[in-house]
């Protein structure tokens, strides 16, 4: 008698099988385990909470800071990265620093997904830890008293650094938010505004407070500067005349004085430009810092 045939045998699964049958189930678990959790706008921060820069503006402020090849452009509380990846396919060489260990990993992944990791960098750690001196541009979305806090390491960058801001100035002072302090040298509001819409540029000035003489020695330049803006007195042989409508963006001065107008660069402690007279002739001037 042949033996009854027993067709379910021929179906259960081996070890190996039961564990082939899941990898279709397994996979996606684990891409999910390895992807950052994406941030909820206006989560809370250490310093900010996390509201991104809408895309338009960020073309925007790197236009005004006219990011190009060549630039080291910081952006300060970097976010999901989205500026740092703008200046870096604008060609700049571009660093996020975020204090959100997640952001940063989002960044990184969305750097990398465009091909532009090579050009980019992202520091999870305290933008008052990190050195800025290497920019040549600053972006920021930061809070009015962050800004305040970060202004007198930002007038410390080289003079012609351009600082472009989301929204807030660079006003205040300590236990006064509202007193003036350095202002923009240029204002741009977006018409319609998408939710955030003005950016804010700066120009780190150059530093001629003190005492400048001209090379003929007779005549002396007596500056005083509140940071882009400067005051004094031209001293010439026995009579001296203020200085009106000083003015600095970056290293470039200029001033008007005894009915001339005087236009110069800066470089350390030389100064030396053109000086055009009521008449129309222009002249080549140059001074020195003594003190």
């Amino acid at each position: 008698m042949s033996r009854p045939y027993a067709p379910i045998s021929l179906f259960r699964p081996r070890p190996l099988t039961k564990l082939l049958l899941l990898v279709p189930l397994l996979v996606p678990l684990y891409a999910a385990e390895q992807q950052p959790i994406a941030p909820e706008i206006g989560q809370e921060g250490k310093d900010v909470p996390w509201v991104p820069t809408p895309d338009i503006l960020v073309d925007t402020m790197l236009e005004m800071a006219a990011v190009s090849t060549g630039d080291v452009v910081i952006d300060l509380g970097s976010g999901d990265g989205r500026t740092v990846i703008a200046a870096a396919r604008l060609g700049a060489r571009a660093i996020g620093v975020e204090l959100e260990e997640n952001l940063v990993a989002i960044s990184k992944r969305r750097a990398e997904e465009e091909g532009l990791s090579g050009r980019t960098e992202f520091h999870a750690m305290d933008l008052f830890d990190f050195d800025l001196s290497p920019a040549t541009v600053v972006t920021m979305f930061l809070l009015p008293d962050l800004n305040y806090r970060l202004r007198p390491n930002l007038l410390k960058l080289s003079p012609g650094t351009r600082i472009v801001s989301n929204t807030w100035d660079l006003s205040g002072a300590e236990g006064d938010p509202d007193a003036p302090g350095w202002l923009p040298d240029e204002t741009v509001v977006l018409d319609p505004c998408p939710t955030w819409c003005t950016s804010l540029l700066w120009t780190v000035p150059a530093r001629v407070e003190g005492t400048w003489q001209f090379r003929e020695g007779e005549m002396e330049l007596e500056l005083e500067q509140q940071f882009q803006v400067v005051t004094g007195r031209w001293h010439f042989g026995n009579g001296s005349t203020a200085i009106e409508q000083g003015f600095l963006q970056g290293t470039k001065l200029t001033f008007l004085a005894d009915g001339t107008q005087y236009s110069g660069t800066v470089s350390g402690s030389t100064i030396s430009g053109t000086a055009r007279r009521a008449e129309g002739n222009s002249v080549n001037w140059q001074a020195t810092q003594l003190r």
